[in-house]
C-alpha cells in the first residue's frame, strides 16, 4: 500500500470502485462484446489490492495498453505505455483571431470586458483546480486540462487530460474541497486524485466511482439528453443529474425511471455507495450548484419540444428538501400540461420553478458567484448559460443570464448579463454558452461548444 500511503500523506483520499447497482448487459448472438472500460476485479494479479505492487508482476510490454485494459493499470498506479507527446489544440492563428472579433459584439454591463480565454474544440462543462487549472468536458470522447502559467489570464496550453482512458460523453466534471476531480460521463463515473498533479503526463491516477453500466441500466442509454454534470454538496455526497432519453418518456417507463432517478438527480457517497434518488420529475437538467451557505441544490432543466414557439418555459427549480418533486412529464414546463399526461393526475406536491426562463433558449451551466472582482450586488447572485433554441423559428438565447436572490433566496430580478452571440439580422449563432464558472481572481469563464471556446468576462474596478 506503498503508493496509496504516500498519497493519503499528501492530504488526498482515493475513491473506490462502488459496487453494481444494475447487472451488466450480455451482448445478443451476432453482437459483439462491448469494448469499453469494464469495472476492475477486486485484486490485482499477484494477490495484490488496487494501488499496490505485487513482487512478481511485471512492467507492461512495450507499446500502449488497450482502453479497455488502461483504467485497471492507472487504478494500480502502473504506466499504460501511452505517448508522451500529447494532443494540444492551437492557441493563435486564424480561428483565435475570428472568435475575438465575434467577442466585438457582446454586450456587457458598464465596467465589464469579455476577452478570449482558450480555445478549447467541443467545450462544455468546467471545473476549476486550486492551481487554476481549468478541466473541461465534452459531449464527445476528450477532456482537456487548459493552463495559464504565466498568470496573465488567457491560456498558455490546452492539452488533453488522460489520454490513455476511453471517455465517452465526459461532459460533467467537479472538484471535490480535497483537490478530487469527478467525470461524470454518460454511464459511469471516475475520480481523479491528484488530478493537477498527474495532468501533465498521459497516466494519470484515477479510480472507478459508478462502473460503466451502472449509472443508468444499459437498456437506457440514448444519444439524447446524456450529457451529466455532477456536484459535490455540503453533506459531502456526490450529486449526478440524469437526464431522460426522450421528449415526454411513455408512462411504462415511469416505475423504472424513479426508481433509478432518471428524469431527476441521485446522490450517493463519494465513493459511489448508498446510492438514493434525491429529485424527481425533471426533464433534463444540465446544470445544478448549490447556493453558498446553505443545502439548497438550485438546477436548471430544459422544457418540453413540440408545444410551440412561445411555451412551455424554460426552468430555474431550487430544492430545499430530499425527495421533492418538480412536475415533470405532468407539466412540461411551468405550469404547462403535456398532452402525454393530460387525462393523468399530477403530484400534489409539485415543485414550481422560481424562475420561469425564455421558451425554448436551453438554459445549461448555472454557478452562484463567490468571487471578489465583481461590484457588491453580484455577490452571490447566480449566473447561467443560455444554450440557445435548436427548433424554434425564431432562434432565442445564446447568452449568459444574471439571477439576483433576496436575502432568504427568493429571486429578485432575472436579466440577461452577457448577449450578442445571435445574429438578430441573420438568425445565425456566432457562440452558443454552456457553461459559467468562477476563476479564482474572481472573474467568469463562459465556454462555448459550438465556437469551441472559453470566454473570461472581468471588471475593471478602477471605474
Amino acid at each position: 500500500m506503498k503508493t496509496r500511503k504516500a498519497l493519503l500523506g499528501a492530504g488526498l483520499m482515493l475513491v473506490a470502485g462502488a459496487s453494481g447497482l444494475f447487472a451488466q448487459p450480455q451482448p445478443r448472438p451476432g453482437q459483439q462484446q462491448d469494448q469499453r472500460p469494464a469495472q476492475p476485479p477486486a485484486a490485482a494479479p499477484g494477490g495484490a489490492v488496487p494501488g499496490e505492487f505485487s513482487p512478481g508482476m511485471r512492467p507492461p510490454a512495450p507499446g500502449p495498453v488497450p482502453a479497455q485494459g488502461a483504467l485497471e493499470r492507472l487504478q494500480q498506479f502502473r504506466t499504460t505505455g501511452t505517448a508522451m507527446q500529447m494532443e494540444t489544440v492551437p492557441q493563435d492563428g486564424r480561428r483565435a483571431d475570428a472568435l475575438r472579433r465575434n467577442l466585438e459584439r457582446i454586450k456587457l454591463p458598464e465596467g465589464f470586458r469579455i476577452e478570449l480565454y482558450a480555445v478549447v474544440p467541443d467545450a462544455r462543462h468546467m471545473a476549476v483546480g486550486a492551481s487554476g487549472v481549468v478541466f473541461v468536458g465534452t459531449r464527445k470522447t476528450r477532456v482537456w486540462a487548459v493552463t495559464d502559467r504565466d498568470r496573465d489570464r488567457v491560456a498558455d496550453e490546452v492539452k488533453v487530460f488522460a489520454p490513455s482512458i476511453g471517455f465517452s460523453v465526459p461532459n460533467g466534471l467537479c472538484f471535490s474541497p480535497d483537490g478530487i476531480l469527478y467525470v461524470a460521463e454518460h454511464n459511469r463515473v471516475l475520480a481523479f486524485p491528484a488530478a493537477e498533479f498527474f495532468y501533465e503526463g498521459p497516466d494519470v491516477a484515477a479510480e472507478t466511482v459508478v462502473a460503466q453500466g451502472q449509472l443508468i441500466p444499459a437498456s437506457e442509454e440514448s444519444f439524447n439528453h446524456g450529457a451529466r454534470v455532477c456536484r459535490i454538496g455540503p453533506d459531502n455526497k456526490l450529486y449526478v443529474s440524469l437526464g431522460q432519453p426522450f421528449n415526454v418518456p411513455l408512462q411504462a417507463k415511469m416505475d423504472l425511471y424513479n426508481r433509478v432517478g432518471i428524469g431527476g438527480i441521485v446522490r450517493m457517497d463519494r465513493d459511489g455507495k448508498n446510492r438514493e434518488v434525491y429529485a424527481r420529475g425533471i426533464r433534463n437538467s444540465v446544470g445544478i450548484a448549490f447556493r453558498p451557505g446553505t443545502q439548497e441544490l438550485w438546477f436548471t432543466d430544459n422544457q418540453v419540444d413540440g408545444m410551440g414557439d412561445d411555451g412551455p418555459p424554460g426552468e430555474i427549480n431550487r430544492v430545499t428538501a430530499a425527495g421533492q418533486n418538480f412536475g415533470f412529464p405532468w407539466y412540461g414546463g411551468g405550469t404547462v400540461r403535456t398532452k402525454e399526461y393530460a387525462n393523468a393526475q399530477p403530484p400534489g406536491d409539485a415543485v414550481r420553478p422560481v424562475v420561469e426562463t425564455a421558451n425554448h433558449a436551453a438554459d445549461l451551466g448555472i454557478t452562484f458567484y463567490d468571487g471578489r472582482m465583481f461590484p457588491e450586488e453580484y455577490r452571490g447572485a447566480i449566473f447561467n448559460a443560455q444554450h440557445g433554441s435548436w427548433n424554434r423559428t425564431t432562434p432565442i438565447g445564446a447568452r449568459v443570464m444574471v439571477t439576483f436572490l433576496n436575502p432568504d433566496g427568493t429571486v429578485r430580478e432575472y436579466k440577461p448579463f452577457a448577449e450578442g452571440w445571435l445574429d438578430e439580422e441573420t438568425n445565425e449563432y456566432l457562440g452558443r454558452p454552456v457553461d459559467v464558472a468562477t476563476l479564482r481572481d474572481g472573474s467568469l469563464l463562459v465556454s462555448d461548444d459550438m465556437a469551441g471556446a472559453i470566454y473570461r468576462i472581468s471588471y475593471d474596478r478602477q471605474r
